[in-house]
């Protein structure tokens, strides 16, 4: 199975620490959607995308490179990310999900943990989640991509 992994991590990382968790298990190529061409999916089984959580919604150029996909058929995605606040990854996801449903995706699985977070107030105090995402938080997001593994190959 070939995986391929779209991430954008840039204020402290805390994606990206996620995104070579899931590559390192996945085999998986990380990509920015920058450096990702739209209609070079032929050769990926499994596409992941991620980014942190801004104003509760994923970066946009996630939702700009979902726009530019192609229609396609029988291509399993999965979603992932890192909030200031957790456990809303559903509403978090929600636009991307659907972007990539009517697409052709068949979205599998989806994994949020918490991030550390300097945004607006938070800076005032030094941050939320400091050390976030964690020991714990790597070894859930282990599991999350074992779980994919699975779910490709069903």
């Amino acid at each position: 199975m070939k995986t391929l992994i779209i991430c954008l991590s840039y204020h402290h990382k805390n994606t990206a620490k996620i995104a070579l968790t899931l590559a390192g298990i996945l085999k998986a190529e990380i990509k920015t959607p920058q450096e990702f061409n739209p209609n070079d999916l032929s050769g990926y089984d499994l596409v992941g995308f991620g980014s942190g959580v801004y104003y509760g919604k994923l970066d946009k150029s996630l939702l700009e490179l979902a726009n530019k996909l192609p229609q396609i058929t029988d291509k399993k995605a999965f979603i992932f990310s890192t909030s200031g606040r957790t456990g809303n990854a559903p509403k978090f996801h929600q636009r991307l999900r659907e972007k990539l449903e009517s697409k052709g995706f068949s979205v599998v699985n989806e994994f949020n943990c918490a991030g550390f977070d300097t945004f607006g107030l938070f800076k005032l105090v030094g941050g939320t989640n400091k050390g976030r995402p964690n020991e714990e938080d790597i070894k859930e997001a282990e599991v999350f991509a074992q779980s994919l593994n699975q779910q490709a190959k069903a």
